[in-house]
């Protein structure tokens, strides 16, 4: 056992920063959210006191759901129709129509006191509504500032096995497996040959509990690394010997069977 310690170096650690701002409309693709300057988080649990003859003895909590504001200067054409603008013909907008519902992601950056980028918080909002602000037109003077969008936001939790219903998941860069964060990005933010998408929460959850690729590197120099977040995948039945259950490995001279070929385990990508 040890004695607590304060203040050592490097252990300072705060949240700073917003960026990889990302919208996803109902029944659209990803887009990137450029100009997105903040966005607030408001915690709506009630605490309701009980008493008994007249002195406190518990706090019933009611969870409540995400809610929050948004601030950009500048934000997607999709987003028109999230704030009840609907496009009546080519460049005519007609305003007060009822609002789609959306998605969003963002990054929260962590550092130290060292000044050490230590890592990021990845954020994924399900189910919101936005309602814009007033905005408050202008005319150009000397000196003239930049106009900064705001809207309130509210959201429907989604089922969360096992868990209170939800709209608000959270992904730490320091903790989670690097490769199935990896997974998870390439499915928001896209690919070369997948368009950035936002899956149902019961989606997301089952792929990452399902999550067990094999995850091989070839290090450039005639040697190749194995990793497996599986229990049972990767077993060392001695110091300079290893054993691999998986269904990716390839007998290249079968039945002397001394060459084969293996390559990463396909994602899960089934439950997406």
């Amino acid at each position: 056992m040890t004695t607590i310690q304060w203040h050592q170096p490097g252990d300072k650690v705060y949240e700073n920063g917003l960026d990889r701002g990302v919208l996803y409309v109902d029944g659209n693709d990803g887009v990137a959210w450029n100009g997105l300057t903040s966005v607030k988080e408001k915690n709506t649990n009630k605490m309701i006191p009980v008493h008994w003859d007249g002195i406190k003895i518990n706090d019933i909590v009611v969870l409540g759901s995400f809610e929050g504001s948004i601030s950009a200067f500048t934000y997607p054409d999709e987003f028109y129709e999230c704030e009840g603008l609907i496009e009546d013909q080519d460049g005519v907008y007609l305003a007060e129509q009822r609002p789609s519902r959306f998605g969003m992601s963002y990054r929260t950056l962590i550092n130290n006191d060292l000044g050490i980028e230590s890592g990021y918080k990845l954020h994924v909002l399900y189910n919101l509504t936005a309602r814009p602000k007033e905005k408050t037109r202008n005319t150009l003077g000397l000196q003239t500032d930049l106009q900064e969008f705001e809207w309130d936001i509210s959201s429907i939790p989604e089922h969360a096995e096992q868990h209170h219903p939800t709209a608000h998941v959270i992904f730490d860069s320091r903790k989670i497996d690097p490769w199935l964060l990896t997974d998870i990005e390439e499915i928001l933010y896209g690919t070369d040959s997948a368009s950035a998408q936002l899956p149902s929460l019961s989606a997301l959850t089952s792929f990452i509990r399902k999550w067990d690729r094999l995850i091989i590197n070839d290090n450039g120099d005639g040697t190749w690394t194995a990793i497996s977040a599986e229990d049972g995948i990767i077993t060392m039945l001695s110091p300079t010997e290893f054993e691999i259950e998986a269904d990716n490995v390839v007998w290249l001279d079968p039945p002397d069977n001394t060459h084969f070929e293996i390559s990463s385990s396909d994602k899960n990508e089934e439950d997406i």
